[in-house]
């Protein structure tokens, strides 16, 4: 008997990330997404769009030593910081995706960076890009955060990578000083903290339901099946409300 779905072909739906470049379980829950996406195999394809969420909206210019920030933030000692590291690093790499923590040679130390730049330029590549190009932008800043330690809060740096990812630096340098795409920014924001959004990564199906944290890739199978069966039908046009 043929399958109505499969000769329909796949169910599209958006799911919204509420993410930080800063949060590594957010890279790590987008790892995890596209395997239960592979587990679906054809049953649904998401299209992604990444939504503004600052862990450390008042974080100064010159940045804060992460293992400091850390102990500050949530007073672990060293010890407990690098026991926390290495569960995280361990599942990254089951997620399929990079982070180093170890210093290696002359590389500067791990640091945390403020993003409100970060974010103004991936809500600018969403309207201009497409989500598709927009996800390509955020995966890059990952990279250049986690792997290779570049300080995406100096604009200089966040243009060489918007740049490297094909965007026209030009025009990205533009809406950096756009006091709409700023208050955009903040407007995205203050619809998470209306959603109870809390920490991240938030993602959001069909504007229906919120997947808090990174789950495991089943988890994700079995809700995106929970939302196609409870809401069929095509995706909305706007992020949740």
């Amino acid at each position: 008997m043929t399958n109505p779905q499969a000769s329909a072909g796949p169910r599209k739906m958006t799911i919204d990330i509420y993410s930080d470049v800063m949060c590594p379980w957010c890279t790590i829950g987008y790892g995890q997404l596209q395997k239960g996406l592979a587990l679906l195999d054809g049953e649904i394809e998401a299209e992604i769009r990444w939504r503004p969420f600052e862990l450390n909206p008042d974080m100064p210019v010159e940045g804060e030593e992460q293992a400091a920030h850390i102990a500050r933030k949530y007073n672990r000692t060293a010890e407990q910081t690098q026991a926390v590291r290495g569960q995280m690093k361990s599942v990254a790499e089951d997620a399929g995706v990079s982070l180093e923590f170890t210093r290696q040679g002359d590389a500067p130390p791990a640091m945390m960076w403020n993003t409100f730049d970060a974010h103004k330029v991936l809500c600018w590549a969403l309207d201009s890009a497409g989500p598709a190009r927009q996800t390509e932008l955020k995966l890059a800043l990952f990279t250049a955060h986690f792997n290779h330690r570049r300080n995406i809060g100096q604009r200089e740096v966040l243009l060489d990578v918007v740049e490297q990812c094909g965007f026209d630096r030009a025009g990205a340098k533009a809406v950096l000083d756009d006091p709409e795409i700023a208050n955009r920014v903040r407007m995205e924001q203050a619809q998470a903290h209306d959603l109870n959004i809390t920490g991240v990564p938030a993602m959001i199906v069909e504007g229906k339901m919120l997947i808090p944290g990174a789950q495991a890739p089943e988890v994700y199978v079995n809700a995106l099946r929970r939302v196609a069966a409870k809401f069929p039908g095509q995706s909305p046009a706007q992020p949740a409300a």
